[in-house]
């Protein structure tokens, strides 16, 4: 097995793993989810629709990953989200948000903001190099 397909696989598994903990986690501790949500610098009508939005997109994502004809849309939508988590969790890191609830569960609720922010990092790198090798191999024709 060559060295790009385990990089795309290994990235695929902690991908498909962080969204359905992410989705599990919501979904398991909804009320506190909701709660949590509630007390975001967000707009009302866009908290009201993340909290019952967010867990089925998470799945989406997750089950896209999982086959071939998906993995790509699966993984620009992971970046999506990703960037999406990574910016809101950067303004708690660098304060341009003065009070930021965490409305994660599980582990990730424990974390920090900062070890919260480079966990996303980390994350979102490992899909842009996803990306990269499944578009690599598109175009070598290995896929």
């Amino acid at each position: 097995m060559s060295q790009r397909l385990i990089l795309k696989n290994v990235t695929v598994f902690l991908l498909v793993l962080l969204w359905v903990y992410a989705s599990a986690s919501k979904t398991m501790e909804f009320r506190m989810f909701k709660l949590q949500m509630d007390r975001q610098a967000l707009p009302s009508f866009l908290k009201e629709g993340l909290v019952y939005v967010l867990p089925p997109v998470e799945i989406l994502t997750a089950v896209l990953l999982l086959f071939e004809k998906t993995l790509v849309t699966g993984l620009y939508l992971s970046v999506l989200l990703l960037t999406a988590f990574t910016v809101y969790v950067g303004l708690a890191v660098f304060k341009i948000l003065s009070v930021v609830p965490c409305s994660c569960g599980g582990i990730l609720s424990s974390m920090g903001w900062n070890v919260h922010f480079i966990f996303n990092l980390i994350f979102l790198l490992l899909t842009l190099i996803g990306i990269y090798v499944f578009r690599r191999e598109r175009r070598a024709g290995v896929l």
